[in-house]
């Protein structure tokens, strides 16, 4: 092992990596795998690599055809019972960046845009906003060349909730300021 962590062996790898995937909302691809893993300087990439492999191997996680890593009902019991072994300040560094992981997955989930291109040459983007009890708002608008449409599904991403409330505003408004613009 290269670092001076609290993680000394590959088991201990094997743990922290179980301890990971048992706790990620959906299946994440090998980066973020490897980023969350690596909340102790006792684990090095080589090792890592290595002991993920293992872990697809022996059926405690599953790769699908999309790269994405996902634990197995072998893994997460697994994982329960060797959870303690992980030192307690590993723990806490690997459930701090789980909650912002997880935050990260849940809002891109959330946030969906795309576009696609009509018959008539322009493109339709869609764009939908949800939360944990489902849709918010579902809207589609078009758009005249796929510049404009990949610029609007990029801002709808970064701020949908700007846009959903600038449309509450004006479908709640009593029209008074649309009367004073004419």
């Amino acid at each position: 092992m290269a670092g001076r962590g609290f993680i000394h062996d590959k088991l201990e790898i094997k743990f922290l990596i179980l301890y990971i995937t048992a706790r990620v909302i959906e299946p994440i691809p090998f980066d973020t795998v490897l980023d969350l893993t690596m909340c102790d300087d006792g684990v090095d990439y080589f090792d890592f690599s290595e002991c993920l492999n293992d872990l697809v191997k022996t059926e405690h996680l599953t790769l699908s055809q999309d790269g994405m890593y996902a634990i197995t009902d072998k893994g997460l019991r697994n994982s329960r019972i060797c959870e303690s072994s992980l030192p307690y300040s590993v723990r806490l560094q690997c459930d701090k960046n789980l909650a912002t992981c997880n935050r990260k997955l849940r809002r891109k989930s959330q946030v969906r845009s795309s576009w696609e291109k009509r018959p008539n040459g322009t493109y339709t983007v869609s764009m939908a906003l949800d939360d944990d009890t489902g849709s918010i708002m579902d809207l589609k608008v078009m758009a005249l060349q796929e510049e404009m449409a990949a610029m609007l599904a990029e801002r709808f991403r970064k701020a949908p909730e700007k846009l959903y409330g600038e449309i509450m505003n004006v479908l709640l408004s009593d029209g008074q300021d649309m009367k004073s613009e004419k």
